[in-house]
C-alpha cells in the first residue's frame, strides 16, 4: 500500500444472486419470531427475477460504504481464479477500494450465495470456501481494522489479527461478528474481544453471543463491555439502535423511511460501517449514532447491500433534513 489506509476491512467476499419469489408464505409464532419461509416441496416454483450483485459480504460492504464516505478503504479477502472472482475484484476497484490484499487462490471457487427474496426480506443460502487464510504483511498500520464474517476453520487467522492489534495499538479494531464467529463463542475469541475498540451486533445476536434470553439492550451492552470492547452498539431493527461508551448509554430512533423498504440486506453493515467511519473522522459516539441509521435507511430502498450506500455529502444532506426528534437520548 502506497498510502496509509484509514479503514481496512477483513472478511469473506461473495456474489449475491437475488432470486425474487412470490409463490411462498411466511409462518411465525405468536410473537412474530422463529419465522419460516414456506414453498411447495417437490414442485416447480416460478420466480420473478434474478439480480446478481458482485463483491458483497459484511467486510466488502463496509469497505465500499467507508470509501463512499471519503475514507481511504481497503479489503483483506480471498477469491478464486474464476470469472466470479475477477468480477468481484473489478467491482471493488470501481468503488475505489484498495485491493492490494485481496488474494487469488487457484483451485478454489469464489464464494457465491443465493438470496431468496420474498416481500421486503430475505433468506440467504450461504457456503464459505475454505481458503488458506494468513494475515498479510502491511506496509503501514491502518487507522482502523474492521473485522467481520469469516468461514469455519479460521481461529488461527483470528489469533493473527489479535497479535497484529497488540503489536500496533495505534490501530483501532471494530468487530461485527458473523455466524461462525458467534458460533466459536466468547471464550475462544476472548483475546479478540479484549482488543476490540467498537463492537456491533443486533439484539438477537447479542443473546446468542452471551447465551442469554435477556432482551434489555442496556443489560446486553453491559455484558458485552465486560468482554472487553470499549464502545458497544446494538441494533434492534425498526425499533432503533443503542450505543454505550462504558460511561453513558444512548438510544437512537431509526431515520424515517423515505419510502417503504424494498429489501433489507446490508442494513446492519451500512449502520456499523457508517458508525465506524464517523469515529474514524473524529466524530463522537452520539454523532456516530446519528450517522449510522441514515445509511441503513437508504440501503433498504435498493436491492442488495451496496447500491443505496451514500456519499458523505448525501448523508449530510439527510442529516440536515432530519426530524427534530432525530437525536440520541440518554437511557
Amino acid at each position: 500500500m502506497e498510502n496509509k489506509i484509514d479503514f481496512l476491512a477483513i472478511g469473506d467476499i461473495t456474489t449475491d444472486a437475488f432470486i425474487r419469489i412470490k409463490d411462498a408464505s411466511v409462518n411465525c409464532d405468536i410473537n412474530r419470531e422463529n419465522c419460516q419461509l414456506s414453498m411447495r416441496f417437490g414442485d416447480k416454483i416460478p420466480y420473478e427475477s434474478v439480480d446478481i450483485i458482485r463483491a458483497v459480504g459484511n467486510a466488502p460492504n463496509a469497505a465500499v460504504s467507508t470509501a463512499r464516505l471519503g475514507l481511504k478503504s481497503g479489503l483483506i479477502s480471498y477469491i478464486g481464479n474464476d470469472i466470479n472472482g475477477k468480477e468481484c475484484l473489478q467491482a471493488l476497484q470501481g468503488e475505489h477500494v484498495d485491493t492490494t490484499h485481496v488474494v487469488i487462490q487457484d483451485g478454489k471457487p469464489t464464494n457465491y450465495h443465493y438470496v431468496l427474496w420474498y416481500e421486503n426480506d430475505r433468506t440467504i443460502l450461504i457456503k464459505h470456501t475454505a481458503f488458506d487464510y494468513s494475515f498479510p504483511t502491511l506496509a503501514s498500520a491502518p487507522s482502523w481494522i474492521y473485522l467481520s464474517s469469516l468461514g469455519e476453520g479460521t481461529l488461527p487467522y483470528h489469533e493473527a489479527i489479535v497479535a497484529y492489534c497488540k503489536e500496533h495499538p495505534e490501530t483501532k479494531l471494530a468487530f461485527q461478528p458473523g455466524t461462525f464467529q458467534m458460533k466459536l463463542g466468547t471464550e475462544a475469541l476472548k483475546e479478540l474481544y479484549a482488543v476490540t475498540h467498537v463492537f456491533f451486533c443486533n439484539v438477537e445476536e447479542a443473546q446468542r453471543i452471551l447465551g442469554t434470553d435477556e432482551k434489555d439492550a442496556k443489560v446486553l451492552m453491559q455484558q458485552i463491555h465486560a468482554l472487553g470492547p470499549k464502545i458497544v452498539s446494538i441494533t434492534d431493527g425498526p425499533n432503533g439502535a443503542y450505543a454505550s461508551d462504558g460511561a453513558s448509554m444512548w438510544f437512537m430512533p431509526v431515520y424515517p423511511d423515505i419510502a417503504p423498504p424494498v429489501e433489507r440486506t446490508g442494513a446492519g453493515d451500512a449502520y456499523a460501517s457508517t458508525f465506524t467511519a464517523a469515529l474514524a473522522l473524529g466524530k463522537s459516539v452520539t454523532d456516530a449514532l446519528m450517522w449510522g441509521p441514515v445509511n441503513s435507511m437508504n440501503v433498504v430502498q435498493h436491492v442488495g447491500a451496496q447500491r443505496g450506500l451514500l456519499s458523505r455529502e448525501e448523508l449530510m444532506d439527510y442529516l440536515a433534513k432530519a426530524p427534530e426528534d432525530y437525536k440520541p437520548k440518554k437511557v
